[in-house]
């Protein structure tokens, strides 16, 4: 594969050359209700070309593999017709060597009648409650090989294996309706979605107790934050304004995430980290071939750095970061996130809900949406707090603010640590699902604007759901 990969970049005429050839399988068990929705298992090869001159980008996507030379001459011409910028790419060491996937289980060892009847059986499972009207389980797992070679001397084949999981319940009483989901997926390999079967029950209550709950008076509450929620909030509201090649680009956006800016109390770190094994987000290089390193986007309260592709990091006078990716041959590298989350502290959840006379336990998102710094999120579940204890279950629970205000009025960090990965991924720019996790302990801030009921009813899904 190098050898036909050398021999074309050699015929290309470009300031930089990039090939990507991937090949790969895939399968997907998919069940709405009582019906077996789609099945199925595809496997698939082809390949891009990126190529800079001056500046200017170009672009080829390809299957056949034998026409290589062709598709680097194109993605050669394109880069030429482009307004040429002079801008370039920040220097990194060429990256040569394989780096394997490494499942406990490999999905490819099973059988797809063995994962059906995994879905079929979660399916029943939720079902099964009297009170629930229909579900949606999930299943998909991909694996990948990757050949990646540029004129700057890279060379590298990395492996990928992912699989997961979704489980998801809807109850219905009248006009009421309530949702429960999880999603559950990694690169640990096809064991972790095995013997689920306590995680279907309890989608199914969930979904079922809802319906018995009360929405919450509106206004401003101190909320407590469970991990899950803390880690899409990491995710969606601040890791995406610390993506360069949206802040450079933006002004107003610079100005609000300035080096040096004091964004929440000394106790307050978030990180993105690529080498978390079998996390969601795990790599080891990013798709320029630059080598994944954890990343301090907010370091004692202080925002320290943001996430980098090798363009990004030249224009913008920064050491790249390794956030370069892309889902597939048929898609460019763009800044993304791996593993984001806040580091935990040393708060007890008894000391998070200690001194509590108003608030909110607000649990998981069921849907939301981020504008620049604003963000608008549907817990999936809530619990008030009177006077530092856990009360009555609540529903449609809408958390409204500023990022920037909800950093500063971080109270407490919990000592509990999880990281949630899901078959959803991250969605932007059309990318979509790329493979990420996101975690954090439960947190306690104070003055978040709830909503109650009726609040969530247009929101959509938040993009990791």
């Amino acid at each position: 594969m190098f050898d036909l990969i050398r021999n074309a970049i050699a015929a290309g005429r470009a300031d930089y050359i990039e090939v990507r050839v991937q090949e790969g399988s895939a399968t997907v068990v998919h069940y709405t209700g009582p019906e077996l929705e789609n099945i199925g298992h595809r496997t698939g090869r082809g390949g891009s070309v990126r190529a800079m001159v001056q500046g200017g980008w170009g672009f080829a996507s390809f299957n056949e593999v034998e026409e290589l030379p062709r598709f680097v001459r194109a993605a050669c011409e394109q880069a030429r017709l482009v307004k040429r910028t002079g801008a370039g790419l920040a220097a990194v060491p060429p990256a040569r060597g394989r780096v394997t996937a490494q499942p406990q289980v490999d999905p490819r060892s099973v059988p797809l009648e063995q994962k059906q009847a995994l879905c079929e059986r979660y399916n029943r499972l939720i079902l099964a409650s009297p009170k629930v009207q229909t579900s949606n389980v999930a299943y998909r797992d991909s694996s990948v090989t990757e050949w990646l070679a540029t004129t700057d001397g890279t060379e590298l084949v990395q492996e990928t294996c992912f699989g997961g999981v979704v489980l998801a319940a809807v109850a219905k009483d009248g006009s009421n309706v309530q949702r429960a989901y999880e999603s559950i997926a990694d690169v640990r390999g096809y064991q972790i979605v095995e013997g689920l079967e306590p995680a279907c029950e309890k989608v199914a209550r969930r979904a079922a107790d809802l319906l018995d709950a009360e929405p919450p008076d509106a206004g401003p509450y101190t909320v407590v934050a469970n991990p899950d929620l803390c880690g899409v909030f990491v995710h969606e509201a601040f890791g995406h304004l610390s993506e360069a090649d949206s802040l450079h680009e933006n002004e107003r956006l610079q100005a609000m995430m300035a080096i040096g800016r004091r964004f929440g109390p000394d106790e307050l770190s978030i990180c993105d980290d690529p080498g978390m094994p079998g996390e969601a987000g795990y790599y080891a290089y990013d798709s320029e071939g630059t080598p994944g390193r954890k990343t301090y986007l907010i370091r004692n309260g202080v925002l320290t750095s943001r996430l980098h592709s090798r363009e990004t990091a030249a224009k913008m006078g920064e050491a790249p970061t390794g956030n370069a990716r892309c889902i597939s041959y048929d898609y460019a590298p763009i800044v993304r996130m791996s593993n984001t989350y806040m580091e935990p502290h040393d708060s007890t959840f008894e000391e998070l809900l200690d001194g509590v006379d108003r608030g909110l336990y607000a649990i998981g998102t069921i849907g939301g949406q981020t504008d620049m710094e604003m963000f608008t999120f549907s817990a999936q579940e809530a619990f008030e707090i009177r006077a530092g204890k856990l009360g009555r279950r609540l529903r449609d629970v809408v958390l409204t603010g500023n990022v920037f205000q909800t950093l500063a009025n971080i109270e407490r960090i919990g000592r509990d640590f999880e990281m949630h990965g899901g078959l959803g991924g991250c969605g932007k720019g059309n990318q979509s699902p790329l493979r990420v996790a996101d975690g954090g302990p439960s947190v306690r801030i104070r003055n978040v604007v709830v909503g109650g009921r009726g609040a969530a009813d247009s929101l959509p899904d938040v993009e990791s759901i």
